[in-house]
């Protein structure tokens, strides 16, 4: 993903309200496989970290994205954008290279 990419998808998750909240268990397998299973229908999720989970929200996010086969868009303060492409009903078309 390159820059020009990313740009348009920050803009786009601006509007986003966050869809999950990780709190003091921080990321849980049950909270993965819902992202994992969120991914099915939209393809650009916020996800909110509380201030009582003891992780950094950028190691969140990495670990996330990486579970999840997904692309970190941004971590900005609390919250992480996370964006996966769904090949069988596409409905974010990014800017080409």
């Amino acid at each position: 993903m390159n820059s020009k990419q990313r740009a348009y998808l920050m803009s786009l998750a601006s509007d986003l309200a966050p869809i999950f909240q990780i709190g003091k268990s921080s990321l849980t397998p049950e909270i993965t496989e819902a992202v994992r299973e969120c991914f099915n229908t939209h393809e650009l999720i916020k996800v909110s970290v509380l201030n009582n989970c003891l992780d950094s929200p950028k190691e969140i996010g990495f670990m996330l994205a990486e579970r999840t086969s997904s692309e970190l868009v941004q971590v900005i303060g609390k919250k992480i954008v996370l964006y996966k492409e769904n090949k069988d009903n596409k409905k974010i078309f990014l800017p080409l290279k």
